[in-house]
């Protein structure tokens, strides 16, 4: 059965291109106009992934992407100049981000890259273990000096692949491949932002060290 993806956009024009490049895609669409009909939607229907447009009327995307708490994947529509709303969709759980004005196909592609990454998460009950930090990737859960820690879907893959590769140094570009599932411009700042959410979280802010100009590297 095909994905369900829910394109939350209140200029019309936006909302029905999109809807119907996806549907072209082989996607299921459900377009929706405001963050209050996108949290209704998605406690009627199953909803894959949600393309979520920051500056909605009333409930804004912001909020929408807060509330679902990492729940379901969320790609964030935001004006070309917004970074500060890029950032702050990023922190609270977003997977990734497309500037407006975007390519339909562009946001295709990022679409299908982010449910793969989704979809490929298996129910291995395997446990890493780093210094303090004890990670259960069948249970999904996390675990700081018996201490847990609630993750979004996509701190979660983040850490477990720093975890995989502790003592390694993991480059920017491996991260955004592996956990994101594609290549981004060098202007995006996701891995970034995620790996200061991650740090935050943890209270470790050591476990995971910036190894300039290469990358990053988990390390007791």
């Amino acid at each position: 059965m095909a994905s369900t993806i829910m394109v939350v956009e209140d200029d019309p024009n936006i909302g029905a291109l999109v809807r119907t490049y996806l549907e072209r895609s082989g996607y299921r669409a459900l377009w929706v106009r405001s963050g209050e009909e996108a949290l209704a939607e998605l406690r009627r229907h199953p909803i894959s992934l949600v393309v979520l447009d920051v500056g909605l009327p009333g409930i804004d995307g912001l909020e929408v992407c807060r509330r679902l708490g990492g729940s379901v994947p969320v790609i964030m529509l935001t004006a070309r100049d917004e970074e500060a709303d890029r950032v702050a969709g990023l922190e609270l759980g977003a997977d990734d981000y497309v500037s407006k004005p975007f390519s339909p196909r562009e946001l295709a592609a990022r679409v299908k890259a982010v449910l793969r990454r989704s979809a490929a998460t298996g129910d291995t009950a395997d446990v890493l273990e780093l210094g303090p930090v004890v990670l259960a990737r069948g249970a999904r859960e996390v675990r700081v000096d018996g201490r847990e820690v609630e993750l979004t879907q996509r701190e979660f893959d983040l850490l477990e692949h720093l975890l995989r590769h502790a003592g390694q140094v993991v480059t920017r570009d491996q991260l955004l491949e592996s956990v994101w599932g594609f290549l981004a411009p060098g202007e995006t700042r996701t891995v970034e932002v995620h790996i200061a959410q991650l740090r935050k979280k943890l209270g470790a802010p050591a476990l995971i060290r910036t190894v300039r100009g290469l990358g990053y590297k988990a390390t007791a």
